[in-house]
């Protein structure tokens, strides 16, 4: 009788579209899915380290599982974020809390499980397609960039690849994910800047890439638009999200393929993380205030009936009151369609731990979230 399995995913969407890749991985070693975790052989927990709770989350639920059901419990795997960042964030300090706390499980770390595993998805019209994983930004409060390590671009011909088989198998929409999604392909351009070539696409098309100066930085040129527009032109598709982008690598071209092509999502979320630029500067967020504002207006220039979502982070440290107050006015200026409020939360091996003051209390980070979600949520609810 073969051994079953069974998947608990915590986090973001991304994670959901790993564990579709999981299920297949198990499924080609000869496991079958089980009804339910309590009769599982093996359980999976694919897990989100992104804040505290969520790494808490993952303890709590095998202290449980392990007190309610004894001998009978599965034998557990961890995956995910977790299992990145105790094996990349300098110091060691996270793989101990992880073994010490978890000192009978197996590790898996999810670059064992390749694209060449193609995902299990779920009934329903909509397939997520993963295009990209990791980060280079390094925002300050930010694990991810240790979670899922350096940004890497799958290739413009699997995704396109990827997509067409979704619509083969009926699905009308599809989301493209990436940790910074519309900074795909940078990796593959910086190589053919160093080689002073263009990139040429799957049709033919080429692509003169250019860094552009801009404030004190330079703009690495993208992909995205060009991905973008062509999974747009894959007939049978009435729908092209995409999530998360980051403001920085927001482009007019890509502005112009969203307004061209009326079966990309009019929905586009768009993570400000604060309205000062005081706190923008310390989050290591490459823009302003005034540029986050400007962005809004060309996109809603550009793009009739555009709506937006955001993030938002309180108590970063060293905020002030004047500081949130800049932040309560940019969400009513912007009148964002949902906004994503977090506290700030300590994370082991980033630029905020290792250089700054958690110096707002926990009660006042609770009172601006509150305030903010009033402010956000005002009519909405």
């Amino acid at each position: 009788m073969s051994e079953t399995y069974y998947i608990k995913t915590f986090g973001c969407q991304q994670n959901v579209a790993d564990s579709e890749r999981i299920e297949r991985f198990y499924q080609s070693r000869g496991l079958v899915p089980a009804p339910a975790l309590e009769s599982a052989d093996v359980l999976v927990l694919n897990t989100c380290v992104i804040r505290d709770r969520a790494e808490e989350k993952v303890y709590g639920m095998v202290r449980s599982l392990r007190a309610r059901l004894g001998k009978k419990a599965p034998r557990i795997v961890v995956t995910g974020c977790l299992i990145g960042a105790a094996t990349r964030v300098p110091g060691g300090k996270l793989m101990k809390r992880l073994t010490t706390r978890l000192p009978d499980v197996e590790f898996l770390p999810i670059e064992e499980v390749g694209f060449e595993y193609a995902p299990k998805r779920a009934a329903g019209k909509t397939a997520s397609v993963v295009i990209s994983n990791g980060c280079n930004n390094y925002c300050a409060f930010c694990i991810v960039p240790f979670s899922r390590g350096k940004e890497v671009s799958r290739s413009f011909e699997d995704i396109l690849s990827e997509v067409r088989d979704a619509v083969s198998a009926g699905y009308e929409e599809v989301v493209l994910l990436g940790q910074n999604v519309n900074s795909y392909g940078a990796d593959f351009l910086m190589d053919k800047i160093k080689e002073n070539e263009e990139y040429i696409l799957p049709d033919g098309a080429r692509v003169k890439p250019v860094m552009v100066k801009h404030l004190n930085r330079h703009r690495i040129p993208t992909l995205f638009p060009h991905l973008l527009e062509r999974v747009a032109q894959i007939a049978g598709l009435t729908k092209v999200s995409f999530i998360s982008s980051n403001p920085w690598d927001f482009s007019d071209e890509l502005i112009g393929v969203i307004a061209e092509n009326e079966n990309i999502d009019r929905v586009i979320h768009l993570p400000v993380q604060a309205g000062s630029d005081a706190v923008l500067k310390r989050m290591n967020r490459w823009y302003t205030r005034e540029e986050y504002l400007a962005l809004i207006e060309n996109i809603r220039a550009s793009v009739p009936g555009v709506r937006f979502t955001t993030d938002i982070i309180v108590g970063f440290p060293g905020e002030t009151e004047e500081q949130f107050e800049e932040t309560v006015d940019l969400i009513r200026r912007v009148d964002f369609d949902k906004t994503f409020i977090a506290w700030y939360s300590p994370r082991h091996g980033t630029a905020a731990t290792k250089g700054m003051i958690d110096d707002v209390p926990i009660e006042e980070k609770q009172r601006r979230y509150h305030e903010l979600d009033a402010v956000a949520f005002k009519g909405k609810k």
